[in-house]
C-alpha cells in the first residue's frame, strides 16, 4: 500500500481545487493510502473530498475564502500565524529582498511574499510518505519542499510562472529539488522552463481531469437563469480577481449596449473585486446588463442555457471553466493569451479576440449575429476533449525519463 500526501493552499471553488478532487477519486483504494492537507485550513469544497481520503487538518473552516465571512476568518488566521514559531521574523530578510525585486519590476504580490511564512507556521505533519504532492504553486510547494519527508516529491504548476509573479528568488530555487514537476498545459511548461531550464528532464504535462458525464448530468438538473429575459445571454465563470479582467469586460458590455445589441452578461463567481466592479457597473448604467450572480454550487445549467461563453482573461494555465464550457457544447469567445491559445483554435472550435473593450465587443457581436457559426463552434468544442486515463499511474513512473 503506497502512502501519498496531497497539499493544497485552500480548497475553495476554483479550477485547481476541482481538478484535485477529480484526481483524488482516481486512486484505487486497495493500492493507495491517500491523505490531504489544506495549508490554510479553509474552503467549501472540503465536503466533496472522497470518503477514502484522510483529511489531516486538526481544525478547518468550510467558509468560502471569497465570501466576506470567509475573508475575515482567513485574515484572522493569517495574522495569528505570522508569529507562530517566529515565522515572520525568520523570513523577514527574504520578504524584504523579494519585495524590492517586485517593486523594481513594477508589481507587488503580497500574497506570494507570505506563502513561505504560511508554510513555516502551519501544522506539523509527522510520518513518512512514498510520495508527497504539492498541487499548487506558492505555499503548498514550499511546505512539501521544506517540511515533509517523502521518497518522492512532486509539484504542480497551474499558471504561467513568470506572468503570475513567481521567480527563482521567491521560490528559493526549490523546483530543482523535486522529482517531478507537472504543468497543466504545454504553454505553462514552456513558461516554467524558460526560468528553470535545469528541470527539463523531469517536467511533464498533466492535464486537468474532469468527469464529463457528471458535468453533463448536472447541467440537466434544475437551476440556471431565473429571470424572464428573452434576449441573448452571455456567461463568464471565474473568480472576481484582476487576472480575469472583468473591468475590460464591463467596458465591452457598455459598447454592446451603445450599439443596440440585445444581450445580458452574467458572471458566476466571487472575489475581492466585487464591490469595485459593482461600482463601475452602476456608474456605466449597466446594472441590468452586466450581472454579478455570485458563486453557484451547480454552475452547469447556466452553461447549458447561455448563448455565448466568454473567457477574456489576462493569462491562464489551463482554464477548467473553458473545459466545462467545451464539454457542454458552448460557443466560446476567449482572449488571445497564454493558456487560452492552447484550449481554443481560432475559427475552428471558437473565436479569439484581443483583450480590449473593442476586441471583446466586436467578437461578441460577430458571434451573436451568426447562429450557424455558433452551432458549428459549439459542436466542434464538445468533440475535442478526451479523458486522461493514465495520468494517475504516470505519477509513479520515475524511471522512464
Amino acid at each position: 500500500m503506497k502512502k501519498v500526501l496531497f497539499v493544497i493552499n485552500t480548497l475553495g471553488g476554483a479550477g485547481a481545487e476541482k481538478a484535485l478532487l477529480e484526481l483524488l477519486k482516481r486512486f484505487p483504494e486497495n493500492e493507495y493510502e491517500v491523505s490531504l492537507y489544506v495549508l490554510l485550513a479553509q474552503g467549501e469544497l472540503i465536503h466533496q473530498v472522497p470518503e477514502q481520503v484522510k483529511i489531516l487538518n486538526q481544525s478547518y473552516s468550510d467558509a468560502s475564502v471569497l465570501s466576506k465571512k470567509g475573508k475575515h476568518i482567513l485574515n484572522q488566521q493569517i495574522f495569528k500565524r505570522l508569529f507562530v514559531r517566529g515565522a515572520i521574523f525568520k523570513n523577514l530578510g527574504y520578504m524584504l529582498k523579494n519585495m524590492a525585486e517586485m517593486l523594481k519590476k513594477g508589481k507587488l504580490y503580497p500574497d506570494k511574499l507570505l506563502w513561505r511564512v504560511m508554510a513555516d507556521s502551519t501544522q506539523v505533519i509527522d510520518g513518512h510518505y512514498d510520495m508527497a504532492v504539492a498541487f499548487l504553486e506558492g505555499g503548498s510547494t514550499s511546505y512539501i519542499h521544506d517540511h515533509i519527508r517523502a521518497d518522492r516529491k512532486v509539484t504542480f504548476l497551474h499558471v504561467d510562472y513568470s506572468y503570475a509573479g513567481y521567480s527563482r528568488s521567491l521560490d528559493r530555487d526549490c523546483y530543482l529539488n523535486f522529482d517531478r514537476v507537472f504543468t497543466v498545459s504545454d504553454e505553462v511548461k514552456k513558461s516554467f522552463l524558460e526560468v528553470y531550464p535545469e528541470c527539463r528532464s523531469y517536467t511533464g504535462v498533466f492535464h486537468n481531469l474532469l468527469d464529463n458525464e457528471e458535468i453533463i448530468r448536472k447541467s440537466k438538473l434544475a437551476g440556471g437563469f431565473e429571470d424572464a429575459y428573452d434576449g441573448k445571454r452571455i456567461l463568464t465563470v471565474g473568480r472576481l480577481t484582476a487576472q480575469k479582467a472583468y473591468d475590460i469586460a464591463i467596458d465591452a458590455m457598455k459598447i454592446l449596449k451603445d450599439h443596440g445589441v440585445k444581450a445580458k452578461w452574467y458572471v458566476l463567481g466571487e472575489g475581492e473585486l466585487r464591490d469595485r466592479l459593482q461600482i463601475k457597473i452602476n456608474h456605466l448604467g449597466l446594472k441590468d446588463d452586466f450581472i454579478l450572480l455570485g458563486a453557484k454550487t451547480n454552475p452547469y445549467p447556466y452553461y447549458a442555457q447561455c448563448d455565448l461563453y466568454v473567457h477574456a482573461t489576462l493569462f491562464e494555465g489551463k482554464s477548467i471553466a473553458i473545459q466545462e464550457a467545451q464539454i457542454l457544447g458552448c460557443t466560446l469567445l476567449v482572449s488571445d493569451c497564454s493558456g487560452n491559445r492552447e484550449q481554443v483554435i481560432d475559427g475552428v472550435d471558437g473565436k479569439m479576440c484581443q483583450l480590449t473593450p473593442e476586441g471583446i465587443s466586436a467578437g461578441i457581436e460577430e458571434l451573436l449575429s451568426d447562429e450557424e457559426k455558433c452551432r458549428e463552434y459549439g459542436k466542434k468544442a464538445s468533440e475535442k476533449l478526451t479523458v486522461e486515463k493514465e495520468d494517475v499511474l504516470q505519477m509513479f513512473r520515475f524511471n522512464d525519463n
